[in-house]
Formats: C-alpha cells, sequence, structure tokens
C-alpha cells in the first residue's frame, strides 16, 4: 500500500512553476497529485486524471521508443531517472510534445513509493524556452529535496538528466510534423 504523500510535499507540487505530477512507484502507477501548471498543460482538471496512470495523455500516439524508455525506467528500480520527447494530448484533442522528465522518490529505509514527474512541451519551443525550463526544473528539483527530506523522502536522481538541447527541440518538432501530418490525412 503506497503510503499518503505527506502535505508539505503536496503544497509544494500545487505551487510549483512548473508541469508536475506525483504518481505511486507500484501497481499501474496511477497519479496520486498533479500541480496546477500540470493541468494549464494538458486541459485536464485533477479529478480527471488522479487515479489513472498518465499514459492516458498518449492516446493512440505509436511512442514506440518513448514506451521503451519508460518502460526501461520502471522495471529497473536501480535506474534513478529517465528523460524523453513523448507525444501526448491535451483533453481537447490538441498534441503535443512532452518532454517528460522521471524519477523515484524513496524513503529513507530505500523503498521506492513514488514517481515523480515533470512535463514541458517543446512542440513549438525555441532552444532558449528549453534552457529557462531546465533552469526552472532544476531549482525546482533543489527546493523540493528539503521539503521531501522531511517528510523521509530522498529525490533520486541528477540534474545530469536535465541536458539542455537543441536537438531535443529539433526532435520534438519532427514529432510533431509527422504527427500533424498523420491526424490531418
Amino acid at each position: 500500500m503506497t503510503p499518503e504523500l505527506p502535505p508539505a510535499l503536496l503544497d509544494y507540487l500545487r505551487q510549483s512553476r512548473v508541469a508536475l505530477a506525483v504518481a505511486t512507484a507500484d501497481d499501474d502507477n496511477h497519479l496520486l497529485a498533479v500541480s496546477d501548471r500540470f493541468c494549464q498543460l494538458t486541459g485536464y482538471a485533477p479529478e480527471d486524471v488522479l487515479g489513472r496512470n498518465c499514459r492516458m495523455l498518449q492516446r493512440s500516439a505509436p511512442n514506440s521508443e518513448p514506451r521503451e524508455r519508460l518502460r526501461e525506467f520502471l522495471a529497473n528500480p536501480r535506474q534513478e531517472n529517465v528523460r524523453t520527447p513523448i507525444v501526448n494530448f491535451r483533453k481537447d484533442g490538441t498534441p503535443f510534445v512532452n518532454l517528460l522528465y522521471m524519477s523515484r522518490l524513496r524513503a529513507i529505509d530505500g523503498s521506492a513509493d513514488y514517481i515523480f514527474a515533470s512535463q514541458f512541451d517543446v512542440s513549438r519551443s525555441q532552444p532558449e524556452l528549453l534552457s529557462e525550463y531546465d533552469a526552472e526544473l532544476g531549482r525546482t528539483l533543489g527546493r523540493l529535496s528539503p521539503i521531501a527530506g522531511d517528510a523521509g523522502i530522498v529525490v533520486e536522481g541528477t540534474l545530469l538528466t536535465i541536458a539542455n538541447s537543441a536537438a531535443t527541440v529539433a526532435q520534438a518538432k519532427m514529432m510533431l510534423a509527422g504527427l500533424e501530418h498523420d491526424y490531418r490525412a
């Protein structure tokens, strides 16, 4: 059974300046909490997504390579984090390329009860916006660590995974162009 999220962690998530979500680390990885920025990005209200796996955002997009990377992360408890672009859809059906970052939140005893995730729309982003997001995500993780630590939770992963890359933006634009072509045909 997954313990409840500590109130301080919930408050932090809700006030975050970046899109964040926390899911269970077991079973179907259902969402326990989402930030206001997550709701703004996806168009979904918390009651639409809590208790569901966020793969619902993928709808019918193939996402073969990103799904494989996410499955590897979830299957390997020693892998600290993963970052991959993945096609998602807003509630209104609009596709976007989500630069998804996921890491584990571990209890002091080493058990991983939660998966922490951040989302960023790189569909039409400029490299400087990705750089700003990377910096804000770094600050978010830095501020999250002591809050989580007070609740006996360790944020896994390092900021090395958060690397600004114009190539990521270019890859996202190609994914979106292909997706838009497929859905217009």
